[in-house]
């Protein structure tokens, strides 16, 4: 089992920028995925294989409303890039809250095989 506190995600509102006819991460999206991946080296881990289960507590940094399925896509694609596992298709349940705010936000995760 792999559990992880990380950076509050970009919404995905945020995460992708057209550039001309080209759709590309954007710089925010690139800055969350480059701290999760470092947070992920750190931990040295090897990547977690077959099905998985993915539980995310994320603390957004204020009170402003948002969407809770709005910071699954850059989360999910930062874990799998950061080495936490080979693909996100290995996830076959997917359970996401939003708790309190903390200040700067954060996010709680928890992988374990199934």
């Amino acid at each position: 089992m792999l559990e992880v506190e990380l950076p509050y995600p970009p919404s995905i509102n945020h995460y992708w920028r057209r550039c001309g006819p080209r759709t590309l991460i954007s710089r925010e999206g690139r800055r969350f995925r480059s701290n999760v991946v470092a947070i992920l080296t750190a931990l040295q881990l090897q990547p977690l294989v077959g099905a998985l289960e993915v539980e995310v507590e994320v603390h957004p940094p204020d009170n402003r409303r948002r969407d809770i399925d709005n910071v699954q896509k850059a989360l999910l694609d930062a874990l799998q890039h950061g080495g936490a596992y080979a693909d996100d298709s290995q996830i076959v349940r997917l359970s996401i809250s939003k708790c309190s705010p903390v200040e700067g936000g954060k996010t709680l995760v928890r992988i374990r095989a199934i």
